[in-house]
C-alpha cells in the first residue's frame, strides 16, 4: 500500500507520513498540487491525502486533474473548519472524504484503509462485469476451483458441478463453457426440476410432427440446440428413472432420436450436470441410476457453501452492488465497514443468492450512496444450523426439519409467495408446493 500526502504545511506532511510508517503503510509527500501531479504520473498510489487549501493549484483543481486523467484511486481531503462547502464540493468533483483540522491520525488512518479497501473491491467487481465473467472469488477454494476449470475446460469430459442450492453452479458451468473449444458455440440450459415428467423428454429429444395429438410441426430438442456448445441440466437429481436410461445412452452414443422418429441424430455438446442433491445416497435408494451417475461423475466440482469461503463475500457484495447500480440507477456504490462486518458474519444458508437477495433490498432502502447496517436486513432465522449439523441448543437437527425450516423462512421472507420463495431456494415452483404439502405447511 502506498499513498501520496499532498499539504503546505511540512509539519503536517511529516505527522502523517511517520503515522503511516508505523501502521506499515509507505508514504510519499508533496508540497503543493504541481509537485502531487509530476508523482502521480511517474508512482503509482493506493490513495491521496489532500489539502484543500495551497498556493498554486489548490485541492479542488488536483482533483479535477486527477479525475480527467483518469486516475480512480480514493482521494481524502483535508480543510479547515471554514471550508466545509469548498470540501461538499470536493466530494462532487470525485473525493471520496473529508477530514478537518486539527484532525486524529488514527482516524485518518482507519478511514483510508476502509477506502481503499471498498475502492479495490468495487474494480474487481466492474472488471468482472466488463469482460461478461460473473465468476468472483479468490478465496483459496474458489482459486481451486479456478486452477480445475483451466485444466478441464478444453477436454470434452462430461463435468458434475455439486453444492448448496444458491452457490452457482450455473455460475461455474457457464465459465467452464467461457473457457472451452466451444465458447462460441450456444450454452443451453434446463432446470429438470422445473418442468413437468411428461414434457420433459420432448424438451430434450425434441419429436417429430405427428408424433402424439398436438404436434403439428417438428420440434428441435435441447440436445440438438446445444450442437458445438454446451448442455447444462440442472438439478440432475430430479431426472425421473424412466428418462435417466435415455440420458445413460445419449452419453454413451453421443446420438439422440426424436420423439416419433426413427433416424438417430447425432449431437456435438458437452453435457455440464448439477445437483444440490447427494447423488451417492439417491443411487443408495435406487432413484438414481449407478451407471448414469458414473457418466456424470467424470470430473466433479464440489462448490462449497458461502459460510465457508467467508473472505469471497466482500468480492460477491462489491460485484453485486455493481450489477443493481448500473440496472436500477441507483446512487449505491459501497458499503460501510460496519455493514461489510455484519455480512462477513452472517451464515448465509441460502448462499449467495441470499447475499444477492439481501443487498438488492439494501439497495431499495439506502438513504446514501453506501450501505448501512441498518439497512441490511439479516433477521436471525428460527432456527439455525451450524456447522456439525446441530442447532442452537445442541438438539440433532435431521434432514428434513432442516429442509422444513429453511422454506418456512425463504416463505415468510417472500410474505408467502411461492413463485418467489421458489426462485430464492432454487427450486421449481412445482417441487416447492409439494415440499409445503409433503411438510404440511400453513402461512
Amino acid at each position: 500500500m502506498k499513498i501520496l500526502i499532498c499539504d503546505d504545511e511540512e509539519n503536517i506532511r511529516n505527522l502523517m507520513k511517520r503515522f503511516l510508517a508505523i501502521e506499515g503503510i509507505d508514504a510519499d509527500t508533496a508540497e503543493n498540487g504541481i509537485s502531487a501531479e509530476r508523482m502521480l504520473r511517474e508512482t503509482a498510489y493506493d490513495a491521496v491525502l489532500l489539502d484543500l487549501r495551497m498556493p498554486g493549484l489548490n485541492g479542488l483543481d488536483v482533483i479535477k486533474w486527477i479525475r480527467e486523467e483518469g486516475f480512480r484511486m480514493p482521494i481524502i481531503m483535508i480543510s479547515a473548519h471554514g471550508d466545509i462547502s469548498d470540501a461538499v464540493t470536493a466530494l462532487k468533483q470525485g473525493a471520496q472524504d473529508y477530514i478537518v483540522k486539527p484532525f486524529d491520525p488514527e482516524e485518518v488512518v482507519i478511514r483510508m484503509k476502509s477506502l481503499i479497501e471498498s475502492t479495490a473491491l468495487r474494480n474487481i467487481a466492474e472488471q468482472g462485469m466488463d469482460n461478461s465473467n460473473g465468476f468472483i472469488g479468490e478465496s483459496p477454494e474458489m482459486l481451486s476451483i479456478k486452477r480445475v476449470i483451466a485444466k478441464i475446460a478444453q477436454s470434452p469430459a462430461t463435468v458434475l458441478i455439486t453444492g448448496e442450492s444458491g452457490t452457482g453452479k450455473e455460475v461455474v458451468a457457464r465459465e467452464i463453457h467461457r473457457q472451452s473449444k466451444l465458447a462460441e458455440g450456444p450454452f443451453v440450459a434446463i432446470n429438470i426440476g422445473g418442468v413437468p415428467e411428461n414434457l420433459l423428454e420432448s424438451e430434450l429429444f425434441g419429436y417429430e410432427k405427428g408424433a402424439f395429438t398436438g404436434a403439428t410441426q417438428r420440434k428441435t430438442g435441447l440436445f440438438e440446440l446445444a450442437s458445438g456448445g454446451t448442455l447444462f441440466l440442472d438439478e440432475i437429481g430430479d431426472m425421473p428413472l424412466s428418462l435417466q436410461v435415455k440420458i445413460l445412452r445419449v452419453l454413451q452414443e453421443r446420438k439422440i432420436t426424436r420423439l416419433g422418429g426413427t433416424e438417430p441424430i447425432p449431437i456435438n455438446a458437452r453435457i455440464i450436470a448439477a445437483t444440490n442433491k447427494a447423488l451417492e445416497k439417491l443411487v443408495i435408494d435406487g432413484s438414481f441410476r449407478e451407471d448414469l451417475f458414473y457418466r456424470l461423475n467424470v470430473v466433479r466440482i464440489q462448490i462449497p457453501p458461502l459460510r465457508e469461503r467467508r473472505s469471497d463475500i466482500p468480492i460477491l457484495a462489491a460485484h453485486i452492488v455493481a450489477k443493481y447500480s448500473r440496472e436500477m440507477g441507483t446512487k449505491v456504490t459501497g458499503f460501510t465497514p460496519e455493514a461489510l462486518e455484519a455480512l462477513k458474519n452472517h451464515s448465509f444458508y441460502g448462499n449467495v443468492r441470499e447475499l444477492e437477495n439481501i443487498i438488492e433490498r439494501a439497495m431499495i432502502f439506502a438513504d446514501s450512496d453506501t450501505i448501512d447496517v441498518d439497512d441490511l436486513d439479516l433477521r436471525s432465522s428460527s432456527v439455525h444450523i451450524s456447522d456439525d449439523g446441530k442447532n442452537q441448543g445442541s438438539t440433532p437437527l435431521t434432514l428434513r426439519d432442516a429442509e422444513k425450516s429453511t422454506i418456512i423462512q425463504a416463505l415468510q421472507r417472500w410474505n408467502g409467495n411461492r413463485t418467489h420463495a421458489a426462485k430464492e431456494l432454487g427450486i421449481s415452483r412445482r417441487t416447492l408446493i409439494s415440499k409445503i404439502q409433503e411438510y404440511e405447511i400453513g402461512l
